[in-house]
């Protein structure tokens, strides 16, 4: 277990607002870009946020599961009052509006690394969008570098909230690069919201670089932020603790609280922070594969 100490009980309700869980047992996308070898356990997960103070989190369903979101579903429906969801649509597919209603489900997510940029105006995802709106859930895009700048144009008016994945993923350069540009020019929309999480994912200090540049352009009141763990193909050396302490070493007391407790209630329909010191969450079914990773160091 991680030895930092748990944050006072009078803290403000800290909310991871990216994180996931998966089990090697389960079913996966039909071509996934890669497999963990280990299993990140929900009970993993809530010893985690009970070590460190962190009142709930955000259960993100990772691109190699693809549309299988039941083991997701079944994690938050059993802690209705520390997780929530977001989900992966099958784009082959009709909309399955009963994944959307159930419990805890806050968004669905896009991730485009890797893939064709989907025409966001098409008779599909305009359905989506409808029932993201109609539901106050939000979609969430992971995309990089000249795929904002295919998306943009839809984001840019699109019907409900948008969260854009770690910090646009950017590549940290001076001037911005275009598609940073882009993504900074988004963000000043008042529904697009960044989540301010995996700074590893891109080159060396790009990710506080860009943290700077949101806050200047486009404020910090719709920053979110997300741990990513168990920081899939890049779990060497990683903390739970880190993860909180590098968005404290960038900004105020206060801007910390907006971005780790406040932003992210607003953003996932909170109605009250979530609750502290509850039992961590547990596996909806007994594991048919190893134990999971052990706590990081």
């Amino acid at each position: 277990m991680d030895p930092t100490p748990p944050e006072p009980l009078g803290a403000p309700a800290v909310i991871d607002g990216h994180a996931h869980v998966f089990t090697r047992a389960l079913p996966t996308a039909t071509r996934p870009r890669y497999l963990p070898d280990y299993d990140a356990a929900p009970e993993a997960y809530g010893h985690l946020l009970d070590a460190h103070g962190v009142a709930g989190g955000v259960l993100v369903q990772p691109s190699f599961l693809g549309p299988h979101n039941d083991f997701l579903l079944r994690c938050v429906a059993r802690h209705p009052d520390r997780l929530r969801a977001v989900i992966t649509l099958d784009g082959q597919q009709p909309l399955n509006t009963r994944e959307l209603s159930a419990p805890g489900v806050v968004g669905v997510r896009l991730n485009v690394i890797g893939r064709p940029v989907p025409d966001l105006r098409a008779p599909h995802w305009r359905r989506v969008a409808s029932e993201l709106a109609a539901r106050q859930q939000h979609l969430e895009v992971q995309a990089r570098a000249a795929q904002w700048t295919a998306l943009a144009p839809a984001l840019h008016d699109w019907p409900s909230a948008v969260a854009l994945d770690h910090l646009g993923l950017p590549d940290g350069g001076t001037p911005p690069t275009g598609a940073e540009r882009t993504v900074l020019a988004l963000a000043r929309r008042d529904h697009v919201w960044v989540k301010v999480s995996a700074p590893y994912r891109s080159p060396r200090g790009a990710a506080a670089t860009m943290l700077g540049r949101l806050a200047e352009e486009a404020g910090t009141a719709r920053l979110v932020w997300g741990s990513d763990w168990p920081w899939t193909r890049h779990e060497s050396g990683r903390r739970y603790a880190d993860c909180l302490g590098w968005l404290r070493a960038r900004v105020t007391p206060e801007t910390f609280r907006a971005i780790a407790a406040d932003n992210p209630a607003r953003l996932f329909n909170w109605p009250a922070a979530p609750g502290r010191r509850t039992p961590p969450p547990a596996a909806p079914r007994p594991a048919h594969s190893a134990p999971g990773p052990p706590p990081p160091p």
